[in-house]
């Protein structure tokens, strides 16, 4: 296929990659604002959860599409459309009123995060060699990770001085730009469909995910069995009319390294509920202060991630991810240790050296991983990493934030028994996902 006009592979990325940055900073930012945002609508800490997870959610049940998107509509319409969704949600947060009215709109803004993401990976994949692949995901995980280095403190300052639904509305001139310089830099082209959509194996496969994620909110069996039920279905129903080929699944490399890329996904995320919340419950901080907590770590993670692209180019995909993996494993291990008598300064350097492991590993996983697909499997695998990426979040929060309000509910000193769980379960699947990697070198060797 030809196109009329050359295309700016990087700003292309980082301004397809801006909605994903405005995703995550709101996620981070609302964070600070839950304990507000509770007693303003009269709700608990697992109800006020899902302005988070039901982002994460709708971002993940609208990723599966982009492998049919992907193949059946230009790059540029596609990113026409997801700034047009997450552009409407962000204008109706910046008026809600109401719980119901919020949640709506951050489901909009997983809409358009969802559309955004793939054709970000799409980009680098179709139109950046494989030497400089690494350098190229680096630079577009900087732009993603940067969020978390600014959202608590941009959340907290915003609380202090406006009301939450600032937080919002000034994002819009940073997407107004963002859509200029997308449009300037993706060229137009001409395709052909040349594929039905499984419209039942999608709605199987959404209803699935959802139901999974509720299923762990409730603690329900019930729920669990219709999820497992429904994600039958979907693959029954994608073996007739392909919406995504899970051929990709057979390939054990590309398996655990996405293993890890979702562990460091999981990490993010569930640390970015605990500490806000614990530093505000558990230790009586204000929400200036919860939020600068987050800035240091997530800084690292943010411009580590080009550097460990660079690294993985020049040096190979196991070192960055090795070292990055034990470091972010001995920071974890260091926060469960000594959190019951831990102030501020020394959570905040153990969340320092976890911050520091993951930025030195996230963009070599997710580049090493899609490196082990064929050609004709980057598409749909691209499409399995992001959504499963995006879920693993989202099921994250989830876990963190029914421990954390379990213990509050049970417990004197809940916050910090519900934290220091959490991040013991953290480390868990870190050390699993450091041992996979390992095991992969090993047989590379062999």
């Amino acid at each position: 296929m030809t196109t009329k006009k050359k295309w700016h592979v990087m700003p292309a990325v980082v301004s397809t990659t801006i909605m994903s940055f405005c995703g995550v900073l709101i996620e981070t930012s609302m964070n600070v604002t839950f304990p507000t945002l509770m007693k303003q609508f009269g709700i608990d800490a697992g109800l006020i959860q899902w302005v988070t997870t039901a982002n994460l959610l709708t971002v993940a049940i609208s990723i599966p599409l982009s492998a049919y998107l992907i193949r059946n509509v230009s790059e540029k319409n596609l990113f026409v459309s997801s700034n047009l969704f997450f552009l409407l949600g962000v204008i109706l947060d910046s008026i809600a009123g109401n719980f119901e009215l919020l949640l709506a709109g951050r489901i909009l803004q997983g809409i358009g995060t969802g559309l955004a993401l793939p054709l970000a990976m799409h980009i680098i994949l179709e139109h950046v060699p494989l030497e400089k692949r690494g350098f190229m995901v680096g630079v577009a995980t900087m732009t993603t990770c940067f969020a978390p280095a600014i959202g608590p403190t941009y959340g907290g300052i915003i609380l202090h001085h406006f009301d939450w639904n600032k937080i919002f509305l000034f994002l819009v001139p940073i997407l107004a730009i963002s859509f200029v310089v997308g449009i300037m830099s993706i060229p137009q082209r001409k395709i052909e469909t040349k594929t039905g959509f499984n419209f039942g194996g999608y709605f199987f496969l959404a209803l699935g995910l959802a139901l999974l994620l509720v299923a762990i909110e409730r603690f329900s069996l019930w729920l669990l069995l219709l999820s497992i039920m429904a994600l039958l279905m979907f693959y029954f129903s994608n073996k007739k009319k392909r919406l995504i080929s899970l051929n990709v699944f057979s390939n054990h490399r590309f398996v655990w390294f996405m293993y890890g890329a979702l562990v460091t996904q999981a990490i993010a995320l569930g640390i970015s509920f605990i500490f806000p919340n614990y530093l505000q419950i558990g230790l009586h901080q204000n929400t200036v202060t919860a939020g600068l907590f987050m800035l240091p770590g997530a800084t690292f993670v943010a411009f580590l991630a080009p550097v460990s692209g660079r690294l993985m180019d020049e040096l190979g995909y196991f070192k960055p991810i090795v070292f990055g993996m034990t470091l972010a494993s001995l920071g974890l291990a260091f926060l469960a240790f000594v959190l019951p008598n831990a102030g501020v300064k020394l959570l905040l350097c153990g969340d320092v050296a976890t911050k520091i492991g993951m930025g030195l590993a996230t963009s070599s996983l997710v580049a090493t991983s899609l490196s082990q697909l064929e050609r004709e499997e980057s598409i749909d695998g691209n499409s399995v990493l992001n959504t499963l990426q995006q879920f693993s979040g989202a099921l994250s929060t989830t876990v963190v934030s029914v421990i954390f309000g379990w213990a509050q509910k049970t417990m004197s000193n809940g916050s910090m028994v519900g934290s220091r769980i959490s991040i013991v379960l953290i480390l868990a699947i870190t050390l699993i996902a450091l041992g996979l990697v390992l095991k992969l070198k090993f047989e590379a060797r062999s």
